[in-house]
């Protein structure tokens, strides 16, 4: 089992937290001990000052009272009284009558002199240092955490815009910018991170698709309109030609350029987006049946459950009858069209035969104009599948092309769900 993904946004902040974490422990580690140093020096320094004076009073045998100095107490660390019967001078942190003090212990006279400082207010100054750089530790990592989550939300949001935009070009939107959503600099001018950089290089790449796609589409509707008006006069010139074979191979062939120069046209009209669907209701199962039969091919029409439906029938019409052409030209029989409108919320459409099936280029990339190169599955223009996209989408059917696991081309036309009259 994968472990679910974390956003970029989190990425960034837990990284600023975890690092910010880790510099203030090593920080309050660091003055903790430099403190601790300084504070405790303070008190071994006077421990010892006191016990310097406790043995000049021993040796004199003055009164030593306020210097709370003792021989041999019983509460000295054995490991400081070891130190001093060895005759040397040390201190010791221990505890005398269940208090917290600092001992300094020297030979005296073949005795131990001692002499404690309390010690219970440098615990407590400490502990409260220490409770103080916890807490400004957990409030500046707080801060940070917060400053770096804001500004992984502002990376996070833009980076999240420019792959909207370009999910929207993968669909085929071309005007889908993301300058207008980038941040701005001093002067108005997008701002030069990384971010910007890789928002506009997607800008310029939409930019030069769209271009380019506009040129071809202007060729292509521009050519299919001058070859019109001649192939018209040709056609009508073919006429002329006395009956024969050649006659007929003439005629095959100037039909055959007329079909592909009216589907060109088609083509560029869709490709405009300037055609709107005439909606009109209509039994789906009975109007599939008549397309179907209004192309004189064998073709099985199944109806699993039927539905009244708001659509255009002209562009429904074209729809399968490119497909069902499809099928028988470049598939094998039998040709199935099934009409299911109890499938799900949307009424399908499916069309399949039992061919070769469709190329993984097409399944990946969807039709592509004069791109039909499929083995097993004949030659043609590629305009058939191309034009019954764009309908579709004029209608707002969901196109989907599969094979089936069984063999063949399977093709699902999914109506939209406003489309049921209920």
């Amino acid at each position: 089992m994968r472990p679910p993904a974390v956003s970029l946004r989190w990425k960034i902040a837990l990284t600023v937290m975890a690092v910010s974490c880790a510099v203030a422990a090593v920080l309050g580690v660091l003055v903790h001990n430099a403190v601790a140093r300084q504070t405790v020096g303070q008190v071994r320094k006077e421990a010892r000052a006191n016990l310097d004076t406790a043995l000049n009073l021993f040796e004199y045998g003055t009164s030593r009272e306020g210097l709370n100095s003792l021989l041999d107490p019983p509460e000295l660390p054995a490991p400081l009284r070891r130190l001093a019967r060895s005759g040397r001078h040390g201190t010791m942190v221990g505890s005398y009558h269940g208090r917290s003090v600092m001992w300094a212990a020297a030979p005296a006279d073949g005795q131990v002199m001692a002499v404690w400082t309390p010690y219970g207010t440098v615990h407590r100054s400490l502990d409260n240092f220490d409770t103080a750089i916890l807490g400004s530790a957990v409030l500046a990592a707080t801060t940070v955490a917060l400053a770096g989550l804001f500004l992984a939300q502002r990376i996070s949001r833009r980076l999240g815009t420019t792959a909207a935009v370009a999910r929207r070009i993968t669909a085929g939107d071309l005007d889908a910018r993301v300058g207008d959503g980038a941040d701005r600099g001093p002067g108005g001018r997008a701002g030069q991170d990384e971010v910007a950089a890789v928002a506009a290089a997607l800008d310029s790449v939409a930019g030069s698709l769209q271009s380019r796609l506009q040129a071809e589409q202007r060729f292509t509707a521009d050519v299919a309109h001058e070859l019109r008006t001649p192939l018209t006069g040709i056609l009508a010139s073919a006429e002329l030609l006395p009956e024969g074979r050649p006659k007929e191979m003439i005629n095959d062939r100037l039909r055959a350029l007329r079909r592909l120069t009216e589907d060109l046209l088609e083509i560029s009209r869709l490709d405009s987006g300037a055609e709107h669907a005439d909606l009109s209701a209509y039994d789906l199962g009975d109007l599939v049946r008549r397309c179907v039969a209004a192309t004189a091919l064998d073709t099985e029409v199944r109806i699993a459950a039927d539905a009244v439906v708001e659509t255009d029938r002209r562009r429904l019409d074209r729809i399968l009858a490119n497909l069902v052409i499809n099928a028988h030209r470049h598939g094998r029989a039998p040709v199935v069209v099934t009409v299911d409108a109890a499938a799900g919320p949307r009424p399908t459409i499916e069309v399949r035969d039992h061919g070769p099936g469709y190329p993984a280029d097409l399944l990946h990339h969807g039709p592509q104009r004069f791109r039909t190169d499929a083995p097993g599955r004949g030659r043609g223009h590629g305009l058939g599948l191309t034009i019954a996209v764009g309908h579709s989408a004029v209608l707002g059917i969901d196109v989907r092309f599969t094979n089936a696991p069984d063999g063949g081309a399977r093709t699902l036309l999914r109506l939209p769900r406003s489309a049921v009259v209920e």
